[in-house]
């Protein structure tokens, strides 16, 4: 039996979720991004919240990921550098860490102008949400499934192709929804209310059309 020291196995984590993220995700119209949180968060753009590169226990590379730690925000949105982007895939690991009213980790998809999608679990409820934004939140998607656990990483994924999202939680597949009312935008990361939640590991894969 191989023992992996710690490095390597962190390593390994975050170089098996790009691979499934090339698996799941076929037909890549370009290379994928792999978001390193060791690093400054240049080109990052915080729309609201407090987001910062913290130490988390378990996270990808040295234990570092982006963490919002806001409480009395609505919802928390920061978007990633690079876009606009119509038909993508993206995957990120997710760590709910605290909340009361809420616990909640979400992607979001065509930001452009204040309005997106966002498919989001809540570590207080047993469903999977698939939502969009204009002035207000309005469900277009619901799922049944068991509650992510506070303190564990959950592995978020949503590919976008046209007016087709599909969304899957812990590889589990519970969103196959259509809408088309948001052509293209960029992509991001969500919470709400009191939400304080760790991301790691966030691949953005651009892909074809088909």
């Amino acid at each position: 039996m191989i023992k992996l020291s710690r490095r390597q196995f962190m390593t390994t984590t975050a170089a098996c979720v790009s691979a499934s993220v090339a698996s799941r995700f076929a037909r890549s119209a370009g290379p994928e991004q792999v978001f390193d949180f060791t690093k400054p968060l240049d080109g990052w753009q915080t729309i609201t919240g407090n987001w910062a590169v913290e130490n988390v226990p378990g996270a990808s590379r040295n234990e570092r990921a982006l963490v919002q730690r806001a409480t009395d925000n609505e919802y928390n949105v920061i978007l990633a550098p690079g876009g606009p982007y119509r038909d993508v895939g993206v995957s990120v690991r997710s760590k709910p860490i605290s909340g009361r009213e809420d616990a909640s980790a979400g992607v979001v998809l065509r930001f452009a102008e204040g309005r997106y999608y966002v498919v989001r679990a809540n570590a207080l409820e047993d469903n999977f949400r698939f939502y969009y934004y204009d002035r207000g939140r309005f469900m277009l998607a619901t799922a049944n499934v068991g509650a992510p656990e506070l303190g564990q990483w959950h592995k978020l994924q949503i590919t976008a192709r046209g007016d087709r999202f599909q969304a899957w939680l812990n590889d589990r597949e519970l969103i196959d929804h259509r809408d088309g009312r948001f052509a293209v935008g960029r992509i991001g990361l969500w919470t709400k209310t009191d939400s304080v939640t760790a991301f790691d590991a966030l691949t953005v894969l651009p892909l074809d059309a088909g």
